[in-house]
C-alpha cells in the first residue's frame, strides 16, 4: 500500500541533501543505499547513473527519474502550508523537481514487495545532470536496459498531466578563430573573431520563428583584454521545433549560413558543431506507453490530459533508444522558482498510478 508518511518523509529526506547538477555524489550514494536496503540489484553506471532491477513477471517496465536539480537548491528548507502542501521557505527551490519523481519511485517499489502481489520486473534508472541538457540518460548504459516501455515522473501537476508532444532539440557551438594584435599600435594587422561572431549571430535563429519553432543565442564569449583585437569568439545556441522537418531545414540554414560567412572572410577559421541534443516525439493512439498507462489512468478516475511541452525530458532521450516512455505529473508546481511547491495528494496519486502500471498484465 502507498503510505502517505513514509512517502512524504522520502521526499523530505531527499531534498535535505543538496544535488544541484554537476553535484550529485551524496545524492546518488543515498539512493543506492535505500535501493540496496529493499533488495533490489543496483549500481551506478560510468557515467553515475543509479540502476537497478526488481526481479518480478512478464514484460519489464522502466520507472526514470532525475536526482539533480536546478539552482538555488542548496540548503533547501521545507515549509508546510496547510495539511497538503509542502513548499519552499522562499531563498531556494523545493527540489520536488525532481526529488518527488525519486520519493514515488520509492515508494512504488517498497509497496510492491510489502504487498507480495504479483508484479512485472522493474528496472530503475536515476539519472544525474537532467537539467544541464539530459546529460545522464544521454550517457546512460542501455545495455543494462531490457525494458521497451518506460514511466519518466518529471512533470509538473497531477499524474493525468502528461507530456504529449515535446520537441526536436538542436544545439551548436560556433568558433572563430581571427588574429590577434595590439588594438592601439597596430590594430590593421589582427583580424577581430567578436566582429565575425556578430555577423554570424545576427542571422541566427532567435525568438519565436512559428508557433512550434523557437531558437536562441545563448552564450557569447570572446577576447581576453580591451587592448587586444579578439583572437576567438565562441557563440553557443539552440532551436528547437515540434515538426522534425522544420528542424532539420534550420540545422541545414545553419550551416549554410556558417559557410557564407567563412567565404566572406577568408582570414579567418570558423569551426561549428551543430548537433540534435535529443529528438522529439508526439504521442499517437497506439503509441504502447499510452497504451499502457491510458486505461490504468482512467480506473483510478483520472482522464488522461496530453499536452506539448517546450521543453525535453529524459523521455525524449529514451525514444531515441527505442523506449516507449510517457512523462507524468507527480505534484509539483512552479518548478524552477523559489515558489516552487509540491501538493502531496499528487504525489500519492502518481505512486498509486506508477504502481497500478508495475502490476499490469500479469495473468
Amino acid at each position: 500500500m502507498i503510505t502517505r508518511d513514509r512517502a512524504v518523509q522520502t521526499f523530505l529526506d531527499l531534498v535535505a541533501i543538496d544535488s544541484p547538477s554537476g553535484h550529485e555524489d551524496a545524492i546518488a550514494a543515498e539512493l543506492e543505499h535505500r535501493l540496496r536496503q529493499l533488495g533490489l540489484q543496483t549500481a551506478q553506471d560510468a557515467a553515475g547513473n543509479v540502476l537497478a532491477r526488481l526481479d518480478g513477471q512478464g514484460e519489464p517496465i522502466l520507472l526514470s527519474a532525475h536526482m539533480d536539480t536546478v539552482e538555488p537548491g542548496r540548503g533547501i528548507r521545507p515549509q508546510w502550508d496547510g495539511p497538503d502542501i509542502i513548499r519552499s521557505d522562499g531563498t531556494t527551490i523545493l527540489g520536488a523537481d525532481d526529488k518527488a519523481g525519486c520519493a514515488v519511485i520509492l515508494e512504488v517499489l517498497q509497496s510492491l514487495l510489502e504487498d507480495g502481489l504479483p508484479h512485472r520486473p522493474v528496472e530503475v534508472a536515476i539519472s544525474r545532470g537532467e537539467e544541464i541538457g539530459l546529460i545522464g540518460a544521454t550517457n546512460l548504459d542501455y545495455r543494462r536496459i531490457t525494458a521497451r516501455v518506460a514511466i519518466v515522473v518529471d512533470s509538473g501537476g497531477p499524474p493525468s498531466s502528461i507530456q504529449g508532444q515535446a520537441p526536436y532539440h538542436y544545439v551548436y557551438d560556433i568558433e572563430v578563430y581571427g588574429r590577434s594584435a595590439h588594438a592601439g599600435l597596430e590594430p590593421e594587422k589582427g583580424i577581430p573573431a567578436i566582429s565575425i561572431a556578430a555577423e554570424l549571430v545576427t542571422s541566427l535563429p532567435q525568438g519565436r520563428l512559428d508557433p512550434e519553432t523557437t531558437g536562441n543565442v545563448g552564450i557569447i564569449r570572446g577576447g581576453l583584454v580591451r587592448n587586444a583585437v579578439p583572437e576567438t569568439c565562441l557563440v553557443q545556441g539552440e532551436f528547437r521545433s515540434m515538426v522534425q522537418e522544420r528542424a532539420e531545414t534550420l540545422a541545414r540554414t545553419v550551416r549554410r549560413h556558417v559557410e557564407a560567412v567563412q567565404t566572406r572572410h577568408p582570414g579567418v577559421h570558423i569551426q561549428a558543431d551543430i548537433r540534435m541534443a535529443y529528438p522529439g516525439y508526439r504521442l499517437e493512439p497506439d503509441d504502447p506507453a499510452a497504451a499502457l498507462l491510458f486505461p490504468i489512468l482512467r480506473s483510478l478516475g483520472f482522464q488522461p490530459n496530453p499536452h506539448p511541452v517546450g521543453g525535453g525530458t529524459d523521455g525524449n532521450v529514451f525514444r531515441g533508444h527505442g523506449i516507449a516512455s510517457l512523462v507524468i505529473g507527480r505534484g509539483g508546481y512552479n518548478q524552477h522558482t523559489k515558489d516552487e511547491y509540491l501538493v502531496v495528494p499528487e504525489m500519492l496519486d502518481c505512486a498509486r498510478v506508477v504502481e497500478a502500471a508495475c502490476r499490469s498484465g500479469i495473468a
